[in-house]
């Protein structure tokens, strides 16, 4: 190196600084492209449980279990030579991950008809089960689930199966049973469980023509008052006095639930909750006021949908999970079968509410629905309150209380339903078949859910990367152009 020129050396260190830059160039990119590239589906893992597994004891009356088949894999169980149902493995049906970032591992049994008959936890790192909560604590709450229906849905106003949650280990159970139920839904959805699944049903003589969908009414809306709005139910609100709820606590099945009453007046306020879908037109504006729903309007995107859930008493509707877990277990959402739970990301804080006349709330949120949760907003959806209380150091009861949201027709298109036209008895065979089916989320890809449910995240951590390379690239030129002045 001595005998080389300034020039020379120089050059060198140029041609070394392009070959550093373009190294980090190279990882910046895999790493976005490994970070962007949808998570191939892990291979199923029933067949590593099975062997370990006896039939009694996931299907109660089963005596022999077969061979996996189908994809996800399916075991049909047998008593004898008649068919009792099947056993899968959750995690190569839907997702569950808890706190760990390990999936949960849970073998589920259900008869032909959807009725699940056997939950059985099979492998799981969650340290809040490892170190804290026995093992059987967590069984016995998703055991609630064991009789449970959880085939096709044929009402807005059926409610998915729900389970007992477990003090301490909230967002765990939450995990677990959720998996379960979207597993069996799943599979019942699409045909796995036989002839009395969804689709076996006897293709009609006569073929209806297809209603189109309800859609929101569009334009500005107008802005209402607190009042009306309260009035006409586009607001709607779950009142709960202490009395209610103690009352409601006397009737658990936990006798030490009802020891440990709620101080207060019986009439004094325990709750106070309110909601309102604010990407109608009317609601949004009179709610969130014209510059609020106009922000609102630019952050969605086609389809997705926000709600405005306020509340006041001495109970709330947040809580503090949402900071340790980021996730908000005193309140879920359900409509069809279906339950999601919000989390901080989904949350905005509001200090008021813009209509005239509205109360002054101490909570006031803003919650959008993912777009992996396709709302139908012109049909019944509920808001689930999960109330708990303390009956010992660490136990806890839990009761839930239902408020039922339904826009008001005035919000609503509904287009008139087109007279049905008989069809040629060939084109009525055929008809059925060439339908397309409806897009149900629970049929969406797995990946697809998890890496839409983490676009924030992916973009922040990408702009990240490209920040943290331009600040290495400046300072790399600084270097060289500070050994090539310096000689």
């Amino acid at each position: 190196m001595i005998g080389l020129s300034r020039g020379t050396w120089c050059s060198f260190l140029d041609r070394e600084a392009e070959w550093h830059h373009a190294i980090r160039r190279f990882f910046v990119v895999l790493c976005l492209l490994l970070a962007a590239w949808p998570a191939p589906a892990s291979a199923a893992r029933l067949a590593d449980f099975l062997p370990d597994l006896e039939a009694a004891s996931i299907f109660p009356g089963a005596d022999r279990l077969g061979t996996p088949q189908g994809e996800p894999p399916l075991v049909p169980a047998y008593a004898g030579n008649r068919l009792l149902g099947y056993v899968w493995l959750n995690t190569d049906v839907t997702d569950a991950t808890g706190y760990s970032g390990k999936p949960i591992h849970i073998l589920v049994a259900a008869d032909t008809q959807g009725v699940i008959r056997g939950i059985r936890l099979v492998d799981h790192k969650e340290p809040i089960v490892l170190i804290g909560i026995p093992e059987q604590r967590i069984l016995a709450a998703l055991n609630h689930l064991i009789g449970m229906e959880t085939g096709p849905i044929a009402r807005a106003e059926t409610r998915p199966p729900q389970t007992d949650i477990v003090s301490g280990a909230t967002v765990t159970v939450l995990v677990m049973a959720d998996s379960v139920v979207r597993s069996a839904i799943r599979l019942h959805r699409a045909g796995r469980f036989g002839a009395a699944s969804a689709g076996g049903a006897a293709a009609p003589a006569q073929a209806p023509a297809a209603l189109p969908p309800a859609t929101l009414i569009p334009g500005p809306g107008e802005v209402r008052d607190w009042e009306s709005l309260l009035g006409d139910g586009s607001v709607r609100r779950l009142h709960l006095s202490v009395g209610d709820v103690n009352e409601a606590f006397t009737r658990h099945d936990n006798p030490a639930a009802a020891e440990n009453p709620e101080p207060g007046a019986p009439d004094e306020t325990f709750i106070d909750l309110y909601a309102a879908l604010v990407t109608t037109p009317t609601i949004g504006r009179s709610l969130l006021g014209d510059a609020g729903h106009e922000q609102l309007l630019r952050r969605l995107r086609p389809g997705q949908h926000a709600i405005l859930v306020a509340g006041e008493g001495i109970y709330s509707f947040k809580g503090s999970g949402y900071v340790r877990g980021g996730i908000f277990d005193r309140i879920e959402l359900l409509q069809d079968g279906r339950s999601f739970r919000f989390r901080d990301r989904d949350h905005q804080r509001l200090g008021d509410i813009a209509a005239a006349g509205a109360p002054s709330l101490p909570e006031i949120a803003l919650f959008t629905l993912p777009e992996n949760f396709s709302l139908d907003p012109t049909e019944l959806w509920e808001l689930q309150l999960l109330v708990q209380r303390a009956i010992g150091v660490r136990d806890k009861a839990f009761l839930s209380f239902e408020l039922g949201y339904r826009l008001p027709e005035q919000y609503i298109s509904r287009p008139p339903a087109p007279a049905a036209a008989p069809l040629p008895p060939a084109a009525a065979t055929a008809a059925p078949a060439a339908e397309e089916a409806p897009h149900d989320p629970l049929e969406e890809p797995l990946w697809q859910r998890i890496w839409r449910a983490k676009t924030l995240d992916i973009g922040i951590t990408a702009v990240a990367l490209m920040i943290l390379t331009g600040i290495f690239s400046s300072r790399t030129n600084w270097c060289v152009g500070r050994s090539c002045s310096g000689g």
